[in-house]
């Protein structure tokens, strides 16, 4: 059995139950409610309302494109830094010597350190599978537009019905996307861990503090949700 601290207990415990609890406060209690979500699906909804009324759909299937780079980049990214984190555990002693020099930084034997490097490259791992399906989503919505019905074709109904499936299909696309990106938030938390268990507890809490603040507080939210597309404009008439 390794000799596992109380403090990286608890510190890995409270980083376990803070990244499930957030996950499911942002993407399933606050379902309907106000944040960058479910705004932007509004958004998109709108967006494949009017590609609809469009014979000429190649911007639509280019903006697709460009999203799909950005998430491909991440995934990419991902396979590197899992290959550096394969081959750190064979190098575990010479980074243990590294994090030595580190101020305040706490000794770790062997077993415990090499557990927090699986957790670490678990982290990355549970990543890639989130961008890779990011990914095969939107492969579906271009599908989609690609069959979907030309303007005349059907009615109202169906357009709506065909539109709103579409937008469905890119907000999840964009949701797998969005916890890729925030298990690498939850990865910089992670490697604090290597230096001290309560910095790895503190940088959590910080992490979700930003991810919250980001997700259902910035600016960027305040000027989508504004009728005049400037949420200072309420404070300046």
């Amino acid at each position: 059995m390794l000799p596992v601290t109380l403090a990286d207990a608890a510190a890995f415990g409270f980083f376990v139950l803070a990244w499930v609890g957030y996950t499911f406060f942002a993407d399933k209690l606050s379902r309907g409610g106000k944040n960058l979500m479910t705004v932007m699906h509004a958004f998109r909804l709108r967006w494949m309302k009017q590609m609809m009324a469009r014979e000429n759909r190649v911007q639509d299937v280019t903006a697709l494109a460009t999203q799909m780079r950005s998430v491909s980049l991440f995934a990419s990214t991902t396979i590197f830094i899992l290959g550096a984190l394969v081959a750190l555990l064979g190098a575990v002693d010479e980074a243990r010597n590294v994090i030595k020099d580190v101020p305040f930084a706490v000794q770790t034997v062997p077993g415990v350190w090499e557990a927090k490097l699986l957790v670490l490259l678990t982290v990355f791992v549970y990543a890639f599978f989130k961008f890779a399906w990011s990914l095969r989503q939107f492969n579906y919505a271009l599908t989609l537009i690609g069959s979907a019905p030309m303007p005349g074709e059907t009615d109202k109904l169906d357009i709506n019905s065909a539109a709103g499936r579409l937008a469905r299909i890119a907000t999840l696309a964009v949701a797998s996307f969005n916890r890729g990106v925030r298990a690498y938030y939850f990865a910089l938390a992670a490697l604090c861990w290597f230096i001290h268990p309560y910095l790895f507890l503190g940088s959590t809490a910080l992490v979700i503090w930003v991810l919250y603040r980001r997700e259902f507080r910035s600016f960027t939210l305040k000027t989508l949700t504004d009728p005049l597309g400037d949420p200072a404009s309420r404070t300046e008439q």
